[in-house]
């Protein structure tokens, strides 16, 4: 069962090379129902052995309602259902986890990730495990991110090493962002921010697949854009509805803005927020200030542990 697509491309020459994009569905199916139905077998086997030997003998079938609360078995059974109920959520999401990490090394081994232009109108390897990854990596990201413990999918992300995600960095719910990026530490990556590191030229065009590098100390508001073979740099901050285009490099170390983005200085920033330059300077005599009280809080908790 193959889904085909008809591609028409123009070559030098002006004619039209045409080729049909093969969507192996008979081998992209099978691999989802395997993440699928195994990530809930050993959870939802684990939940009914709880129903059918503990809470229903303790629980459900006990006639008297106030032994309930009084009797030990009845009294736990009916407290430790929610926790189970999360211990199984939580095995489902690392056999989901576990199984994506599986078929990912198994295609980077095949045809590992490049930065590079994938055509479209020739059939290759690549293309195919491009395809295949994109289609793969949609299950886990949505059950991830969808679910009650969004924040897990850093962990899941690292774990599959689908991405490469830093210390203390934070993941908003975002349109993209996949795979094929590395985030440094501390960043933060906002609400609804467009990280792709993909980009298709035109309708069914080529395909431009690149890494997208953020910095350490990166941050990023709502609704921002960045593009396949982005470096956003070290300690650099986006404002909202800031984008930026194919293959950039930035110098970090400042604020940008706009669409396509460039630096902004002390005077628009000040513009932007509606700050004056006494506010600045208010601010940054509060930041001398608790700097200072915490040095002397140090200074007195080493005396008093050295006394």
């Amino acid at each position: 069962m193959e889904s085909k697509n008809p591609v028409q491309i123009k070559n030098s020459d002006n004619s039209i090379i045409k080729e049909e994009i093969s969507l192996k569905l008979n081998i992209w199916l099978p691999a989802f129902y395997v993440i699928y139905f195994c990530s809930f077998l050993i959870p939802g086997v684990i939940f009914m052995l709880f129903i059918m030997m503990f809470y229903l003998p303790y629980f459900l079938e006990v006639r008297n309602f106030i032994s309930l609360f009084t009797n030990l078995p009845s009294l736990i059974a009916s407290i430790s259902i929610p926790f189970v109920i999360i211990i199984c959520y939580l095995i489902h999401l690392f056999i989901v986890a576990l199984i994506t990490r599986w078929y990912w090394s198994f295609s980077e081994k095949r045809s590992p990730s490049k930065s590079g232009v994938i055509p479209r109108n020739i059939r290759s390897k690549t293309l195919n495990y491009y395809h295949f990854r994109s289609f793969i990596i949609k299950y886990p990201k949505n059950a991830f991110s969808r679910g009650p413990f969004p924040w897990l999918l850093k962990w899941m992300y690292n774990f599959a090493r689908i991405n490469t995600i830093g210390k203390g960095s934070v993941i908003e719910e975002q349109l993209a962002g996949d795979r094929f990026v590395e985030i440094g530490e501390n960043c933060y990556i906002g609400t609804n921010a467009g990280v792709s590191s993909h980009a298709v030229e035109g309708i069914f065009g080529n395909i431009s697949f690149a890494k997208v590098k953020m910095g350490n100390n990166f941050t990023t508001a709502g609704f921002n854009c960045v593009a396949p073979g982005v470096d956003t740099g070290d300690n650099s901050s986006w404002l909202p509805m800031t984008g930026v285009t194919k293959y950039n490099t930035l110098k970090g170390n400042g604020v940008y803005f706009g669409a396509p983005l460039r630096k902004i200085f002390k005077r628009k920033i000040m513009e932007y927020l509606q700050i004056t330059e006494n506010d600045l300077k208010r601010a940054e005599d509060l930041t001398k200030k608790l700097t200072l009280l915490k040095s002397k809080k140090k200074k007195k908790r080493e005396n008093i542990l050295n006394e």
